[in-house]
Order: C-alpha cells, then structure tokens, then sequence
C-alpha cells in the first residue's frame, strides 16, 4: 500500500510542493544571506513601498522591513509549529488508536470513552482559553508563550481523530491472515503491532503527518491573529497580524498580508493533493485507472443499448 500510495500522481505533486516549502524553511539563512535582507532588518528609506522598489522583491511594511525575507523566515516558524504539534498528535492519536483496534476489550473501551470525550471539546476555543492564561501568567512584559509550547497546546488537542482513525484501520487488518498468523506464533501483541500492523499504515500516517501539520499551521496563524503571541518568532501568522494590526488591508498594502496567506493556501493545497492520492489507493473505486475502465463499461454498454434498439426498430419495419 505504501508503494502504491507514493506512486500515486497527486501524492507527488503535493509532496515535492511541501518538501520545497520545507527546504526554504531549512535553508532560509542561507537564502537570506544571498538575497541581502533579514527579516529584521530596517530600510528607514523604503517604507510601506510595492514590490520592486528600493531592491525589495516583495515590497516592505509599514517600517520598512523586506515582505520577503519575512516571508522566508516565516516558513521556519510556522513549519516548526506545525510540524511539532502534528509529531505530538500522530504519535498520540496512532499509538493509542492502533493498540485499542488491537488489543480491544476493557482497554478498547477506556481510550474510545477518552476519544470521545477529546472529540466533542471544541478543540481551538480551548487552545485560545490555555494558549491566553499561560500568555498572560508572564506579566505584562513577557514576550509570548514561545512557539514550542503553542506546538504542544497545539498537538494536545488534535490527536483524537488520528486515533480514531487508526482504530478503524487496526480493526479491518486485526483479521487478516498475516496478523492471525503471527498471532498463533506466539509474537508479543505489542512486537505485532509495531511491526506487523504499523508497517501496513505508514503511508495513511504519512498523509495524516501532513494533514495535522497543516492543522498546526492554521491553529498558530488563529492564535496569533486572536493576540496569542509565539514570542519574538516570526511566522506566517504573525506577518497576517501585524498587517492586520497596521491596517494594511484597509490602506490597500497588499504586498504585506497576500503573501503569507498564498504560502498557508500552497501547503493546504499541497496537503489536501496528498489525501485526495491517499483516498485513490484506499478506496479502489476512486482510482484513475477503474474510473476508466468504469467508463468504457458504460460506453460499450450505451453503444450496445443503441445498436439493439436500432435492430428492433428495423424489425418492426
């Protein structure tokens, strides 16, 4: 399933635009050096000024700061957010909802009451009450909460559908002939479902990673923009709110908060490319090859419906 779930052509697409998202956030010093701006620096002479001007590719905001080396830095924040939040909820969410699909019984029952009760909290409303007490506990000059500890907020709340998930997976490979095969052998249940069962669900896990990333993303750029600060560390999300707080949308700066919300669509697109090719592989009925053959079913049986009402109808005369 894994091979088939990568050989899928949305599945590429979607991961050669995330992994270049992620080379900018990885290499993003090196791109700045080259490029000659920092995400700090101040152009007292160019402020607020449209792309091109002044050597700014991407304009400048309202004090005079490169739009584009703010957006290149941005990437490594957000990414870091996302990506750590969305480690803490698939390694929580997989392990407990592939070894309840598993183990089943009284332990099955505990963590599907936990999950439910995780599912009906309204999730980011929560993570904006905790995300603002933790804020605000520092005092009146603390600089935020710190991104790691948004990303842990974060990731705390979106692991039960990644659990429930997982258990409907588990459950429809517990029967399988492998599985009771090496049941009967005597393996440890936890030795199966690391490396019988978890092989199985790498490439839903995969996309799933990139899904909850995406999540993260989204929950710190909502954070922010509610007045949740990540403490000095730039992002995506705090580009769209310090635009947002400057009045640029009204002033008509566009050059300021459309980038950042073009690179948040880019990743969402990305991500939603890679789960469309994940729902191709598991469900045989969406794959591009049986839609065409589905197709030229109902083109032969339409032809073969036609030619017989035309032989009826010579008949008949």
């Amino acid at each position: 399933m894994f091979t088939g779930f990568l050989q899928n052509r949305r599945v590429q697409v979607g991961l050669v635009v995330f992994g270049l998202c992620a080379l900018i956030a990885i290499f993003g010093d090196l791109i700045l050096a080259i490029y000659g701006f920092g995400p700090l620096d101040v152009d007292y002479d160019h402020t607020s000024t449209p792309p091109g001007e002044g050597g700014h590719l991407m304009g400048t905001t309202i004090s005079g700061q490169d739009v584009l080396s703010q957006l290149v830095a941005g990437a490594r924040g957000s990414l870091a957010v996302g990506t750590l939040s969305a480690l803490l909820a698939c390694s929580v969410g997989a392990i407990l909802g592939v070894s309840a699909g598993y183990i089943g019984g009284v332990y099955d029952t505990v963590v599907n009451a936990i999950t439910n009760v995780f599912i009906t909290i309204p999730s980011f409303a929560l993570t904006l009450i905790a995300a603002g007490y933790i804020s605000s506990a520092g005092g009146p000059g603390s600089a935020g909460m710190g991104w790691v500890l948004m990303a842990f907020l974060i990731g705390i709340f979106e692991w039960p559908g990644m659990a429930r998930y997982m258990r409907a997976q588990t459950l429809t490979l517990r029967g399988r002939d492998f599985s009771m095969a090496t049941k009967l052998l005597g393996e440890s249940t936890w030795r199966l479902i690391l490396f019988e069962i978890m092989p199985h669900l790498l490439g839903i896990i995969s996309a799933r990673f990139l899904a909850a990333i995406m999540a993260g993303i989204l929950a710190e750029a909502g954070l922010n923009f509610l007045g949740v600060s990540t403490g000095g560390v730039i992002s995506w999300g705090t580009m769209i709110t310090n635009a947002q707080n400057q009045g640029a949308l009204t002033l008509g700066w566009w050059w300021w908060f459309l980038p950042p919300g073009i690179a948040i669509a880019i990743i969402g697109t990305a991500t939603a490319m890679v789960n469309f090719g994940l729902d191709e592989v598991t469900n045989p009925k969406l794959r591009t090859g049986n839609r065409r053959v589905v197709r030229a079913f109902l083109r032969r049986q339409r032809e073969q419906a036609r030619s017989g009402r035309r032989d009826t109808a010579s008949a008949d005369s």
